[in-house]
């Protein structure tokens, strides 16, 4: 999107907001707008500062209050002496079961992956209480890195007993789509979430600091008949991924 683009775009947003809205927070919720609908991708370079602020006839301290309170939130990401992009952060309902590549994609992003082992494998205590099999049972586990527009945002350690996915190969970049193919689809799942500091080996994957704050969830998925076909383990770099719970009374 141009320059020119975008701040028209920018200014309709800012004049369908109630005038009694500060006007940061105007500016703020235009420019999410133009997120959401993604007039502005991931990557994208917004206007410098100052203009932003001649453009739309706002002072520069304004426009500054407006994107310092997008880069707490992680819509933006802002480094002294650098551009300022859009972020890459993606919202994961908990209301509905969805596979990593339909959430990419549904952001407007490219999933993609890198494998870091595939094999058959016994499983290890923690996947014989998840997935209700016994230790002589083999399954296939698959380690990867998940990846939206090649940036890396998550690791990923699935279980699946072979009676379900008889080879690791069949498994390409979506494992889902390899289960519905052997008639194996996942039709709900229990989740559990919990925050974890990440690890050396997160921090390489993940090119984050080590310690850097994940949110890790435990994932056991069900057929519809009641059997446990899969168990996922996913540790999430926090400033790129939201997940959102819809609540009602």
């Amino acid at each position: 999107m141009t320059t020119v683009n975008l701040i028209g775009l920018v200014s309709r947003e800012m004049e369908a907001t109630a005038s009694d809205v500060p006007l940061y927070r105007r500016l703020k919720s235009a420019i999410e707008a133009a997120i959401r609908s993604n007039a502005l991708k991931a990557g994208a370079v917004l206007p410098g500062e100052r203009v932003l602020a001649e453009a739309l006839s706002i002072s520069r301290v304004t426009v500054r209050k407006a994107l310092a309170l997008l880069e707490e939130e992680g819509q933006l990401n802002r480094r002294h002496g650098s551009k300022t992009e859009i972020g890459s952060r993606v919202e994961k309902s908990l209301s509905t079961l969805t596979s990593f590549s339909e959430d990419i994609l549904a952001r407007g992003l490219k999933p993609g992956c890198l494998w870091l082992s595939k094999q058959i494998s016994r499983p290890s205590p923690a996947e014989m209480m998840a997935l209700g099999i016994a230790a002589n049972t083999n399954v296939i586990r698959m380690r990867r890195v998940r990846t939206a527009d090649g940036a890396p945002i998550a690791v990923e350690v699935s279980a699946v007993p072979v009676r379900f996915l008889p080879s690791p190969e069949m498994v390409q970049d979506s494992l889902y789509e390899a289960l519905d193919a052997c008639g194996f689809l996942p039709q709900r799942a229990i989740q559990r979430m919990r925050s974890r500091g990440a690890s050396l080996e997160d921090a390489r994957h993940l090119h984050c600091e080590m310690g850097a704050p994940l949110l890790m969830t435990e994932r056991r998925c069900f057929l519809a008949d009641g059997q446990i076909v899969e168990y996922c383990e996913t540790r999430y770099k926090g400033d790129v991924y939201d997940f959102v719970f819809e609540l009602q009374r």
